[in-house]
């Protein structure tokens, strides 16, 4: 489970936890910056979106710590019955480049399959090309044509179909 640290655990928060304050202040930066938006719009939008979608037993809010820092997270809610649908994949600007997004990716779908969903919804903003190809390498498949211009398409969704792993007694 671990890119390059061992000390890398996986902790399940409450949206005010404070082991997430820095994924939704750093998630609201990000978007004002790319979205050219207030910085204080973002972030109350994120802030004071109902917690209780993120919470079981239909969600969960995952944070990667590493040595007791976050280091990286996301979240998913119900979409439907089937369908878990993926939100706030983050990972800190000081942890980039190290495989600890496929790493969030990976726990969410193993907990969202665990949780009984059979499919990952998501959809990343026109100005996020590093979340796609986050996406696409990671086995997403992508619910647009790539061969448009990104801001004509707007909001980029992708899915993914979960295959249960079988448990050995």
């Amino acid at each position: 489970m671990t890119p390059g640290s061992r000390s890398l655990e996986v902790r399940t928060v409450t949206q005010d936890d404070p082991l997430a304050a820095p994924l939704l202040a750093e998630l609201a930066h990000e978007y004002s910056t790319r979205y050219e938006r207030p910085f204080e719009e973002q972030f109350d939008a994120l802030t004071t979106h109902p917690g209780a979608e993120f919470a079981p037993p239909d969600g969960a809010l995952l944070i990667l710590v590493d040595r007791g820092t976050p280091v990286a997270g996301g979240a998913f809610r119900r979409y439907d019955e089937t369908t878990a649908e993926l939100k706030r994949i983050w990972t800190s600007r000081d942890h980039r480049r190290r495989g600890l997004g496929r790493l969030v990716l990976a726990e969410l779908e193993a907990e969202a399959a665990a949780r009984g969903y059979s499919r990952i919804f998501l959809t990343t903003g026109w100005r996020q090309p590093e979340a796609v190809a986050l996406y696409l390498a990671a086995g997403y498949t992508a619910l647009f044509d790539p061969t448009r211009p990104s801001e004509e398409i707007g909001p980029h969704p992708f899915e993914k179909h979960l295959t249960r792993k079988a448990h050995s007694a």
